[in-house]
């Protein structure tokens, strides 16, 4: 049977401002209703498979753990890395937790944040795959190239095979003659990034090729423990572990070694990274002038262009091949051809430590979500979204008193163990330093405003007694 592997662990700021670093590509409705992260489960519906696992870093398990459920996609606990240590080591854990429960499992390896156009022929690749990984081949799926692009990595064919051909070589993200030549020869196609192979071929060769790694995440799996819906990892062994992707760490050392035990199947399947803004518009559907639009948008005179916003009304006159993305705290105009340098924006954003390269001014939680609708040097305004039958931590601030006033439903309150209920257009005040908690008893959305004023408004604010989530 074959256990599929997502790995979700991207930061995906290529998307920035769409994408940031606490709410990646993966977790987005980029192309379509659901997340991207949900269309690679729901993909799997049609395929015979054992439970999934799912690999994500833990700064995004709630979100993971919460997309997943909607999915309904049968699966392990969440596999928490403590940090990400790239693809080679996420395997690894996989593998070793895949081979608990059965010892001949052949994994499929998935990126969380891929677009596949056409299930259908992913599928059909897929069943070829597996009948050369039971033959204990590692199996990586090539995208035929549709120009010289320089952001993927390439992978040579060597011999033709009845299913697929062999491999002469993997190789980096090419500069833009390189690539030309690679394209033009007919011998490259594009590296998907999606393997398939038995869990114990592949720690065979991870143990021969970069025994660290696999010393390390074997250790790290000694000491797993189940928290809701997660599987934690013994985090010392594991940041222990050195970086590394599968492409560096095992698939490279061994088509130089023997080419023959790599097997290279070709997907047509209408594959896309979702690796820039360019790729995002050319995978949405548009109008007559070319343009991909999302949101209220009013576009004049515009061609080709990427127009999305997100709360507030977006016009355009007289521009062509433009990217344009509105958000609730950011605003990118960038030329369509050059979407690759937003990666400088993203740097200067780090330097500066702003943080808008981290989260959203819209804040998800495992309890609800929170948007910070204003702020000024002593005070900050949320919006705050509780769902039904969630609580958050019973908590204290040493800095500030928070004001709440209820929009929409029935809150349950705790102040210094006194309990009192709160209801649409009524308010309460929790002073400095005293401990409170806010439950949602009802089967709707609470939905309340949040004033909170002091000298340090900080979320690291936040002293937690009880919390049923496991946050510190």
């Amino acid at each position: 049977m074959i256990v599929p592997v997502v790995i979700a662990g991207g930061s995906g700021t290529r998307l920035w401002p769409l994408s940031r670093t606490h709410y990646p590509k993966q977790f987005l409705p980029l192309t379509g209703e659901q997340s991207l992260l949900q269309q690679t489960l729901l993909r799997l519906k049609s395929l015979e498979h054992d439970p999934a696992i799912i690999i994500c870093n833990e700064a995004h398990r709630f979100l993971t753990a919460e997309q997943v459920r909607l999915s309904e996609i049968p699966h392990f606990p969440i596999i928490l890395e403590p940090e990400g240590r790239n693809t080679a080591p996420a395997i690894a854990l996989a593998a070793f937790k895949a081979l608990e429960t059965n010892p001949d499992a052949t994994l499929l390896v998935m990126p969380a944040d891929h677009d596949i156009g056409d299930v259908e022929l992913f599928l059909n690749a897929i069943t070829l795959a597996s009948e050369s990984a039971g033959e204990g081949k590692l199996v990586t799926f090539g995208i035929e190239p549709t120009s010289a692009h320089t952001g993927y990595g390439y992978i040579q064919k060597d011999q033709p095979l009845e299913r697929g051909f062999t491999v002469k070589q993997f190789v980096e993200k090419p500069d833009e003659v390189t690539a030309k030549g690679y394209v033009e020869s007919g011998l490259f196609v594009w590296n998907s990034g999606i393997f398939m192979f038995k869990a114990q071929v592949y720690l065979d060769m991870l143990k021969r090729f970069n025994n660290y790694i696999f010393e390390a995440c074997f250790n790290a799996m000694q000491k797993q423990q189940d928290d809701l819906d997660f599987t934690r990892v013994d985090a010392s062994a594991f940041l222990a572990c050195p970086s590394d992707s599968i492409d560096y760490a095992i698939m490279e050392p061994l088509t130089a070694q023997q080419n023959d035990a790599v097997v290279m199947i070709p997907m047509s399947a209408k594959w896309s990274d979702v690796g820039s803004f360019d790729a995002l518009w050319q995978l949405l559907d548009k109008n007559d002038e070319q343009n991909a639009i999302a949101g209220d948008v009013i576009a004049i005179d515009t061609q080709g262009s990427l127009l999305l916003s997100e709360n507030k009304l977006l016009a355009t006159v007289g521009i062509k091949d433009v990217v344009v993305v509105q958000t609730k705290d950011a605003v990118l105009i960038a030329d369509k051809n050059n979407t690759q340098a937003i990666k400088q924006v993203v740097a200067q954003l780090e330097q500066k430590s702003r943080a808008e390269i981290h989260q959203h001014r819209e804040v998800f939680r495992p309890w609800g979500k929170f948007d910070a609708i204003d702020e000024g040097e002593r005070f900050l305004v949320k919006r705050i979204t509780v769902n039904p039958g969630a609580r958050l931590s019973m908590q204290m601030h040493h800095h500030r008193a928070e004001h709440w006033v209820v929009v929409s439903g029935t809150a349950k309150v705790t102040i210094d163990n006194k309990v009192q209920y709160v209801t649409e257009n009524q308010s309460v005040y929790i002073p400095i330093t005293a401990v409170h908690s806010l439950e949602n008893p009802g089967k709707t959305a609470l939905e309340l405003i949040e004033v909170q004023s002091g000298s340090y408004l900080d979320e690291s604010d936040i002293i937690r007694f009880e919390d049923d989530y496991g946050r510190e």
